[in-house]
């Protein structure tokens, strides 16, 4: 039997969200072992002075296997 665990992580790209799931799960794999997954629970952008988006974050959640 396999239990499994979630840990909740932010990130940020100035680039895009896509990127800024890619940073989090990479790090979430340096410091986690046994990740299985990840679920996106909310998306969100920065506005710089003049309306253009300065950075995405994502809210994600991360679900592991315990040892």
């Amino acid at each position: 039997m396999s239990i499994s665990r979630m840990t909740e992580i932010k990130s940020s790209s100035t680039t895009s969200f896509d990127d800024a799931m890619k940073k989090g799960i990479a790090r979430a794999l340096k410091t986690l072992k046994n990740v299985r997954g990840a679920w996106i629970k909310n998306q969100e952008v920065l506005l710089d002075e003049k309306g253009k988006i300065a950075e995405y974050r994502v809210h994600m959640q991360v679900t592991f296997i315990l040892e």
